[in-house]
Order: C-alpha cells, then structure tokens, then sequence
C-alpha cells in the first residue's frame, strides 16, 4: 500500500488501537523460552520449537495453549500454576534483557500525539505482563498517553472475540469507524475485525506466516515516513 493511502487511513481516524504486546516489542521469542523454561522446571519433556510455537499462536492465550497442548497428549497439568510461573520467568527475562520499541512504533506513537490521535493498548494479557513491558520499555514509551489499557480481567472472553475492542470503543466514547487497529497475530486480527474496526497487520517473528488477508494494510515497519506521506 502507497504511503499516502497509508497516511490518509491515519488521519481519517480518531485512534489508533495497538492490539497487543507484540504490535510494540518483539517478544516472541522471550515467551517461546519462558514456557520452555517453565515446562522443565515443572518436570515435562515439553520444548515448544520456533516452528511448533508458530502453529500454537494460532490459539490465543496462553493458558488455552497449555491446556490443548496437555489434552492432546493426555497429560494432566496444572494448567493455572504452569502459566504463572512461566509469566514470572518471562518477567525476569523481560527486566535482564534490552526491550526495544518495534521498528517504527516510537515515530507512530509521536505522530499520534502530535495530530491529537488518541492511543490505546487493547491487550488481554495479564496486568503483570503489562507492567513489566512498560517497565522494560523505560522512557521509550507514557503509558500515560494511552487513553485505555486492557488486561485479562476485564472482559470474560478472549480474543478473537471482539469484547476487549468493544470495552475499548465504550470505554473511549468512540464509533469503529473512528479507530484503525494494529495486531501482529491473524487471531488477534480477527477480533478487531469483528468490532468491526479496520486493521493494520504487523507480524511479528513468529507471525509472519499468518493469513492477514483481513487487514487493510500488512507492514514489518511502521514508518513515520509513511505516515506523513513523503
């Protein structure tokens, strides 16, 4: 898609809506380690490779990855407890190593601001995740300067369905049509299409064979050249 069509899809709009994690900071990878990490840890032969890890985002949540992971090989886990101590470990991993905004998201963000665009992060991930990344991130990104901030207990279902996008919109005082969405995973794609919101796909390393055949725009760089159209 052309950089002006690019920077009109922005400026026609009253929002942008970051969909998750991973539309900010690559961190695949550093979950991919964190569930291995916390499968040895609790005495299973499980080691999720990048391909396989691929397939499993297929499924959103990491809790219902365990889960159907452990069903399919009759294994009977603490799913809860699994899950918790792989987000204390990706935690840890999150405060040792360098986190950097993903290309393109720091001039977004400042071009959003500066055009009095409104900013929200539409993730249902845990608040502890959410508090680490913004703790790893420093002074490269406010999250004060996000007007709504999801996380796992405000809304019953998960994406793909559209509820977290909704409480977004009510929260926000927003139409669809006001928001453009960016998600890096196609499951997550679909829960902003079905708030009817349009979206912009930004697969991430583990993502990049996804179908984003839904979204208006697919990029790996969101360019502030872009957005301004030169």
């Amino acid at each position: 898609m052309g950089k002006v069509v690019f920077k009109d899809m922005i400026m026609n709009h009253k929002a942008i809506l970051f969909g998750s994690i991973g539309t900010l900071v690559e961190t695949s990878e550093l979950q991919r380690r964190s569930f291995n990490q916390a499968f040895a840890e609790a005495g299973l032969d499980w080691n999720w490779n990048s391909e396989e890890y691929q397939q499993l985002l297929a499924k959103s949540g990491g809790c219902d990855r365990i889960e159907n992971y452990a069903i399919q090989r009759g294994v009977d886990v603490d799913v809860k407890q699994l899950h918790r101590q792989k987000t204390k470990i990706f935690d840890s991993l999150m405060a040792k190593e360098t986190i950097l905004l993903r290309p393109g998201v720091a001039s977004l963000i400042s071009y959003a601001l500066d055009k009095s665009l409104l900013l929200a992060f539409v993730t249902n991930t845990s608040k502890v995740n959410i508090d680490a990344v913004f703790f790893a991130l420093g002074d490269q990104i406010r999250r004060d300067d996000f007007s709504f901030i999801g996380n796992d207990t405000i809304v019953s279902n998960p994406k793909p369905s559209p509820d977290i996008y909704l409480k977004a919109l009510a929260e926000m005082h927003l139409d669809a049509q006001d928001c453009i969405a960016i998600e890096d995973t196609e499951i997550s794609m679909q829960s902003a299409l079905a708030a009817s919101i349009r979206c912009i796909g930004f697969p991430g390393a583990n993502t990049q064979g996804n179908d984003f055949s839904g979204a208006v725009l697919v990029t790996n760089h969101l360019s502030a050249d872009d957005l301004v159209g030169l």
